[in-house]
């Protein structure tokens, strides 16, 4: 029988896992087959920016979905895995402790992973969407408490490599937290999108991408679930689907009208599209506030949207032997 591997992505707002199968016939270290895949919104990190610690209600939640991910793994015969914990586990002066407690409960060992190696992981399950013709790439991964901007460049051998990344200390969730859930009329999405600016700058000062854009030198992608979300209500889906979320193209200009339109509705409002939902209503627009920001910056005509990244590199680290 082939090697099952699964990959779990413990982040501030969401857990998930990937169950999948290599796919060794096409000779390729990039293709796998799913087995299965799970996410849940947990919002580990919810609190955080204010108490330093994870609640006890968030780590229930947490808790709870982790369970079902062991009992799914078990489930389908897995025979290696790697699981990660990234910002919130990082952050918390409690994080290691749950992580313990998660491990005597589910069986589920857990890294905590370095903003660094969260960077790497996302830009390698991200690096099939990225096209050859292109010299160079910026690469963001939105998460709920950080958000990774990665430089890169794109080898014959189609392998991403990062020249430079920055981690800024925004996320949707703790975003939402300090501004509230967003809107135009009363300026707290203007001043999101100004905070997040200010830590962009000096990165783009450094390396000057700007203009190498401007020249059509470089792709620009996004992994989140804030640029699925937006790409799900952009193409009118009756429902997220990430057959055709994934891997497609969105015109830059419509992504950030569209966020602007997002920030001047009631949260109520928001929640009633599908793509959207309650679970999401209240933190979308801190998520579309920093991907303005980085519009800012880096204005291409262009946005590709990845539905895959930080489990998807895990998988492929593994299947290549790395880990």
């Amino acid at each position: 029988m082939p090697s099952i591997y699964a990959a779990l992505d413990l982040g501030t707002n969401n857990c998930r896992l990937l169950i999948a199968r290599p796919l060794r016939d096409t000779g390729r270290t990039d293709s796998f087959r799913v087995v299965e895949a799970f996410s849940r919104i947990v919002r580990l990190g919810e609190g955080l920016t204010n108490t330093g610690a994870l609640s006890e209600a968030a780590m229930a939640r947490t808790l709870v979905a982790l369970k079902i991910c062991s009992e799914k793994m078990a489930r389908r015969g897995v025979t290696m895995a790697r699981a990660v914990a990234t910002e919130a586990c990082r952050r918390a002066a409690n994080g290691p402790e749950f992580l313990h407690e998660v491990k005597a409960s589910t069986g589920i060992g857990f890294d905590i992973i370095t903003t660094a190696e969260e960077a790497r992981l996302a830009l390698s399950g991200c690096g099939p969407l990225l096209e050859p013709q292109h010299e160079q790439a910026v690469v963001f991964d939105i998460g709920g408490g950080s958000t990774e901007v990665m430089w890169a460049r794109l080898h014959r051998d189609r392998r991403p490599e990062v020249l430079d990344w920055i981690s800024l200390p925004f996320g949707v969730v703790n975003l939402t937290e300090r501004h509230g859930a967003g809107h135009i009329d009363s300026g707290s999405y203007g001043a999101m999108i100004d905070e997040v600016a200010a830590h962009l700058a000096p990165f783009e000062a450094r390396h000057g991408l700007n203009a190498a854009m401007r020249a059509g030198k470089v792709q620009v992608l996004g992994t989140s679930g804030t640029v699925t979300t937006l790409a799900g209500v952009l193409l009118g889906l009756p429902r997220y689907e990430r057959r055709h979320v994934d891997g497609c193209w969105l015109e830059f200009p419509a992504v950030i009208e569209q966020s602007r339109r997002l920030a001047g509705m009631p949260v109520p409002d928001r929640a009633k599209h599908p793509c959207i939902g309650e679970e999401r209503a209240d933190l979308v627009v801190a998520g579309c506030a920093i991907l303005e920001a980085l519009h800012r910056f880096w204005p291409a005509p262009r946005l590709r949207v990845a539905d895959r990244g930080v489990r998807e590199g895990v998988l492929l680290e593994m299947m290549r032997g790395r880990s």
